[in-house]
């Protein structure tokens, strides 16, 4: 069950799938006139890279200190294993079956056909392989997002730095793809990488810091989503050379001090924007976001003790850091193990902003408000990933291909389903499962599949009832 011990109040619940923990309510429960909204997202942060979550080496003191005077979701899942999907998630508040951005490029990669035991859409394959639809980096222009929801609801949007789901801006005011206004690089299908640029997430703070103070008058959302610690790595040298000497101190040698530099870059830019909404009293009323879109890539960072990384659906690649500062409403130091997923970012806005949630597409999230507010999710809920394509890598490779070479695959058709402390992957490549207790085993080590039948039967329902409700995909024709 979700309890969290506190020093003031304990509360014990008996449900053991009732979602949320129970903290000391705030002083305050009424929200605040149309607080401004700020997300910042970092693109493949490992979870265990921050301070507060027990990095050492990383050194993050801003993302800290917004954990320590806001709340910490323990357990976060942006929606997907990679980027394109998980923002795609976030920004319109469905699951990947409904939008079909299941992959950046949007097609099975990164391995050999003949590995496969379906068809499905496939990059360089035939035409006999698009046996169902998916979305090439592209979310539907026809689908409302948390630009235009909030624009109903009198916001004025930014969005700056990484978007990676096509031409479409979504209906958001101002856009940077790497901190000049207007400079867009999203067009004909295609979008310019800054991965390597060392001065882009400063230059992205920057239009940041303008945009907040040319609105600080109006109510705002403003979308900053690094190119920080995507590969290829790259920052100033004066800081990388500072975390080699670290390293060389500490006598690991399976640390990146360049990716250690580029985690700073991404904090430096959070205490600018948390700098700027002190010194225009903007704090207050200002609801700031810091999280990442998918886990570490391996053999970038650990990812322990989760396990494996970016592209797989094991803890490593779907979960990752996330606090969220609101002050009057978020209890200082305050966190909660409910199961969050980036689908719920639209309903809590809409209850936060009070504005109208989409009436001509599905919603799939549901509203964690309550949990700011220390309180439960009146909802029992599960969470859902859908992946119905391949994905190849060395780096996180973890599967077997379909012929029994052992970890050919990051990814490979399959459905998970996180309900409380269980989790259960379905793989339709291999018609097996997989069942991890997640409050023991945070680590996935231990396979619990056929050991708990009632559990098993319940989740493997759910899971084929959500399936059939989303209409998600699942391969059916043989790659003979």
């Amino acid at each position: 069950m979700y309890v969290e011990k506190i020093t003031i109040i304990k509360c014990f619940f008996p449900a053991l799938f009732f979602l949320g923990s129970c903290q000391n309510k705030p002083l305050n429960d009424q929200i605040p006139e149309k607080p401004n909204i700020v997300i910042v997202i970092a693109d493949d942060l490992g979870w265990a890279d921050v301070g507060y979550n027990g990095s050492e080496f990383y050194e993050t003191p801003n993302i800290d200190k917004l954990s320590a005077d806001g709340m910490v979701f323990t357990r976060f899942y942006p929606g997907a294993a990679n980027c394109a999907p998980s923002r795609a998630c976030i920004l319109t508040g469905m699951y990947t079956p409904r939008h079909h951005v299941y992959v950046p490029q949007g097609l099975a990669r990164g391995g050999d056909v003949s590995k496969m035991r379906w068809k499905v859409p496939t990059q360089g394959e035939d035409s006999s392989f698009n046996t169902f639809k998916v979305s090439i980096n592209t979310v539907d222009p026809e689908f409302e997002s948390l630009a235009e929801m909030l624009k109903k609801s009198g916001y004025i949007s930014a969005r700056l730095g990484k978007w990676h789901i096509g031409d479409d801006n979504q209906g958001f005011d101002a856009v940077s793809a790497a901190g000049v206004m207007g400079e867009i690089t999203n067009y004909n299908g295609t979008e310019k990488r800054y991965y390597s640029d060392t001065l882009v997430a400063e230059k992205l703070t920057d239009a940041a810091l303008d945009f907040i103070d040319e609105n600080k008058n109006k109510p705002f959302f403003l979308y900053l989503a690094h190119w920080e610690v995507h590969t290829a790595l790259a920052a100033r040298q004066q800081r990388i050379n500072y975390y080699q000497e670290k390293l060389n101190q500490s006598g690991n040698s399976d640390l990146d001090p360049v990716y250690a530099a580029e985690v700073e870059q991404v904090d430096v830019s959070l205490g600018r924007i948390v700098q700027k909404l002190k010194e225009l009293k903007l704090e207050k009323n200002t609801i700031v976001i810091f999280t990442s879109d998918n886990g570490g890539v391996s053999g970038v960072t650990s990812n322990l003790p989760l396990h494996a990384g970016k592209g797989t659906f094991y803890e490593g690649g779907i979960r990752v850091p996330f606090c969220i500062k609101w002050p009057g409403v978020t209890n200082p130091g305050s966190q909660t193990d409910a199961p969050v997923n980036g689908v719920d970012f639209m309903p809590t806005f809409a209850e936060i902003a009070s504005a109208q949630l989409p009436g001509d597409q599905p919603v799939d999230g549901v509203s964690f408000l309550p949990l700011l507010r220390g309180e439960q999710l009146e909802l029992e809920r599960s969470l859902f990933f859908h992946f119905p394509l391949y994905l190849g890598g060395s780096r996180d490779a973890v599967l077997p291909a379909w012929d029994g070479q052992e970890n050919y695959w990051r990814a490979v058709p399959s459905t998970t389903i996180i309900s409380g402390d269980w989790k259960l992957i379905y793989y339709y490549e291999y018609d097996r499962y997989e069942l991890f207790n997640l409050k023991d085993d945070i680590s996935e080590q231990h396979d619990l599949s056929s050991t708990k039948p009632e559990i098993e039967n319940r989740l493997l329902d759910e899971l084929n009832e959500w399936t059939d409700d989303v209409r998600a995909p699942i391969p059916s024709i043989s790659n003979d």
